[in-house]
């Protein structure tokens, strides 16, 4: 019988490690893939990212410091190691997205039910999630 419970502990103790890193790189690949294609649409100044910084108030050359910034964080959220580095670019992440929406909200260009605002809040919270998840091996 104690056989039985032992291997019913231990069955439990493996899949709960394994779930919580299935829901990290889940979050963690929704959040990089969407940061970079954003980053990488404000380098090339593609869409509507020139009106939607013109709209702001803010200088065009924001485009490539934001751009540079989401790219650069998101490949450090992906490369192994380098613990601290990951801390900063969930920090640099959160006060991006915060900021834009903040941004947004403040210059009364909220878009079509929000949407200016709700996006950058929702890759906030992606990020959080992402950030609560990790690993031991991406802990400081």
């Amino acid at each position: 019988m104690s056989r039985t419970i032992s291997a019913e502990i231990i069955s439990r103790a493996e899949t709960k490690p394994k779930g919580k890193w299935i829901a990290y790189w889940t979050v963690t690949f929704l959040l990089v893939a969407t940061v970079m294609l954003s980053g990488i649409g404000q380098l090339m100044q593609y869409g509507g990212n020139i009106d939607l910084v013109t709209n702001l108030g803010y200088p065009i050359y924001v485009l490539t410091i934001l751009g540079m910034w989401k790219v650069l964080g998101a490949i450090a959220l992906v490369v192994p190691g380098f613990p601290r580095m990951k801390e900063w670019a969930h920090a640099g992440i959160f006060f991006i997205m915060t900021g834009a929406a903040l941004s947004h909200a403040f210059a009364n260009d909220y878009g079509e039910y929000g949407f200016h605002i709700i996006l950058p809040l929702f890759y906030a919270v992606l990020n959080i999630a992402s950030w609560t998840l990790r690993p031991k091996s991406r802990k400081l």
